[in-house]
């Protein structure tokens, strides 16, 4: 739901016009409210709206200057003496046009009789009586004018980049998730073909499992957040098909302890699962081990995944390197999570340990809010 400025700047931007029509109507109905002319006698209603009106044009005149000539085209250029110049000039231009109009034209209308000395020549050298009797009733119709512009420009521009950040953000998380996609499928894919080679049955549980693992990627993954419940379905799953490849040989344990279902980005865990099994379990002809632990507390998820390589391996080393797993995984963490989780790797001679903790204290609101564009 689009929020007041909001409304106000898509109506300015669809009724420009009729905008700034009501905002001098607005000016013109304080001015005749408080005009010097309403004695009760003589002055109407209908005379003050045209003197008013009268001594409008000059304030409309500073304002689309100082707000569409002088600010934008000089000002913001850095052109400053050019500005205060320009200034300068139109503000006594105008301070002069103004007095002109209330004493050759309103003070008449009153029934005022004109100053015998107050010709042209002495309404364009008394400088004090243009300066603190028009300029800064003028100008400050002008300031006004031209601040709401600024602000309603400001807030365009906020609202833009808060959509271009949105959208970038968004179209990083769809690269990152086609990294990983392709990745994954390759990977199950060359099982699969392993396996058709030894016993068809095996395949076509495979293949079934495959089939689940994918529906999950491609249709449920389409949030930026998913329930916990259903990742470790993903997970449980994954891992029985790569159990079907490993049979005895493999020991994995899989422990979890959770009070609640909560909602976390999707694929995430899964991609450290396979890191587990890509690195761990396939470089290693003995008897390869894999433990992982899950826990959701009242503040913090943390997810711990444990996994024997060989001695000769070194490619678990660095998360800055060429690998696509944690270096996908980190680049998603950070647009989704920011500074609210924390990824360490633990690197050993025999084993490689990544722990992932998020921060779920202030994450509730959203959860929530997400659960229900799911469910909708």
């Amino acid at each position: 739901m689009k929020n007041f400025p909001d409304n106000i700047i898509e109506f300015q931007k669809k009724h420009r016009w009729l905008s700034h029509v009501a905002y001098w109507l607005v000016v013109l109905l304080v001015a005749i409210s408080s005009s010097k002319y309403s004695d009760g006698k003589r002055a109407t209603y209908s005379f003050e709206l045209i003197t008013d009106f009268l001594y409008e044009l000059p304030e409309i005149a500073a304002a689309y200057l100082l707000t569409y000539l002088i600010v934008p085209q000089f000002f913001y250029k850095k052109r400053y003496f050019t500005s205060i110049l320009i200034f300068t000039v139109s503000s006594y231009t105008t301070c002069v046009a103004a007095r002109i109009i209330i004493v050759k034209i309103c003070e008449p209308l009153a029934g005022i009789a004109p100053k015998a000395f107050e010709t042209y020549s002495e309404i364009s050298t008394d400088i004090l009586k243009l300066l603190y009797v028009y300029f800064f009733q003028i100008f400050s119709v002008a300031f006004v004018f031209m601040c709401l512009k600024v602000l309603k420009d400001q807030l365009d521009i906020q609202k833009r980049a808060l959509t271009l950040e949105k959208e970038k953000t968004e179209t990083e998380l769809k690269l990152l998730k086609t990294q990983l996609n392709p990745h994954f499928l390759f990977n199950t894919l060359n099982n699969i073909y392993s396996l058709s080679f030894t016993s068809s049955s095996v395949t076509s549980e495979s293949i079934a499992r495959l089939a689940d693992i994918l529906d999950h990627i491609l249709y449920r993954c389409e949030a930026q957040y998913v329930p916990l419940s259903a990742e470790i379905a993903l997970i449980k799953n994954y891992i029985e098909l790569e159990k079907l490849r490993y049979d005895q040989r493999l020991t994995i344990s899989f422990d979890t302890s959770i009070n609640r279902d909560i909602f976390i980005a999707p694929l995430i865990l899964l991609s450290l699962v396979e890191n587990a099994f890509k690195h761990g379990a396939s470089d290693d002809a003995g008897a390869p081990a894999i433990a992982i632990d899950l826990r959701v507390h009242e503040q913090s998820f943390i997810f711990n995944i444990s996994n024997t390589v060989a001695k000769q391996d070194n490619k678990m080393e660095p998360l800055s390197g060429g690998r696509i797993g944690l270096n996908n995984l980190r680049k998603r963490l950070d647009l989704i999570y920011g500074k609210a989780y924390i990824l360490d790797v633990v690197r050993q001679s025999k084993s490689f340990e990544v722990n992932l903790t998020i921060d779920i204290k202030d994450q509730t609101t959203v959860y929530e809010k997400d659960q229900v564009l799911i469910g909708g």
